[in-house]
């Protein structure tokens, strides 16, 4: 036991990285990682066994789940942001350094790559097989969508960034309500529940047009794994090239989320608590300057 133990120490003391912002970025990788393989592993069940392993809300289950658990693993260290808008809307309001968000978009899109790469490899039988041999992009057993989002045949390009633009934007207003410490703090500990509930709720609301990407990296990453993995480029230009539209657009929704929560809720809050702390530390004054006063008195 001894042994054991002090041989897991020296591996600790080898494999430690001391460097923060890699230690983060690799947490992010495995919280990405987490959140794709459990979510496309849902909708993986659904679309292969023809229904019969899974429905709409069992997907969206799952990928809230899936939030909740990327969160507790990564939280810890990198604050389980799993999602390069978020990262983005923290940076636009000064929480995190602006040299983050380029690192964890990395890490983030490597993770979901990652983890398309695992479904992949857990289901390669059944892809092929409910493929008949071949591995379709869109269609008639198509199976791109287990990996990455397609629009429905009724969306538009236009409805299509409006439809990732909002969905992003109320993921955005929720998490920021969510880690405002002015603002109904989430107990600690449960802030990951929290915010997978959130995923659950827009899945379920805002799912039907093109399954709710509102996260670049999710998105990307298995987009490009299904590029390598035998789908070819058809990922990319399929439906009038929509693959820009779950990178780009959920930016703008983050901007717009920013805006709506900061100049409706957070802006009058951290006033608040602003000012009474300004009124707090006047009182203080005030009694330092009292006290001082007695003080002089006494000693004449």
């Amino acid at each position: 036991m001894g042994k054991q133990k002090a041989l897991m120490d020296k591996l600790a003391r080898t494999f430690q990285i001391r460097h923060m912002l890699l230690r983060q970025a690799l947490a992010e990788c495995l919280g990405t990682l987490i959140l794709v393989m459990f979510g496309c592993g849902a909708v993986a069940q659904l679309v292969l066994s023809g229904g019969s392993h899974g429905m709409f809300l069992t997907v969206n289950f799952a990928f809230g789940f899936a939030a909740t658990l990327g969160i507790l693993v990564s939280g810890q260290i990198s604050g389980g942001h799993l999602n390069p808008t978020v990262t983005f809307a923290l940076c636009l309001l000064g929480r995190e350094p602006w040299r983050k968000f380029p690192v964890f978009f990395l890490f983030q899109t490597i993770g979901a790559f990652l983890g398309a790469g695992i479904i992949f490899g857990m289901y390669f039988d059944a892809l092929w097989d409910y493929g008949q041999g071949t591995l379709i992009v869109v269609g008639e057993n198509a199976t791109a969508g287990i990996f990455a989002t397609y629009p429905s045949k009724h969306l538009t390009l236009v409805n299509g960034f409006f439809d990732q633009i909002i969905g992003t934007a109320a993921l955005i207003v929720c998490i920021l309500a969510i880690v405002d410490p002015y603002n109904n703090p989430i107990p600690r500990g449960l802030e990951a529940f929290t915010v997978g509930f959130v995923v659950l709720v827009i899945g379920l609301s805002m799912g039907f047009n093109s399954g709710y990407a509102v996260n670049p990296a999710r998105d990307l990453g298995p987009r490009i794994f299904t590029a390598l993995a035998g789908w070819g480029g058809e990922v990319f230009t399929a439906k009038a090239y929509w693959f820009f539209v779950p990178i780009f657009a959920p930016f703008i929704g983050a901007v717009l989320g920013v805006m709506v929560y900061q100049l409706m809720v957070g802006y009058h809050v951290e006033g608040e608590a602003r000012e009474k702390k300004e009124e707090e530390e006047k009182e203080e004054q005030d009694e330092r300057l009292k006290l001082s006063s007695l003080t002089t008195k006494d000693s004449a």
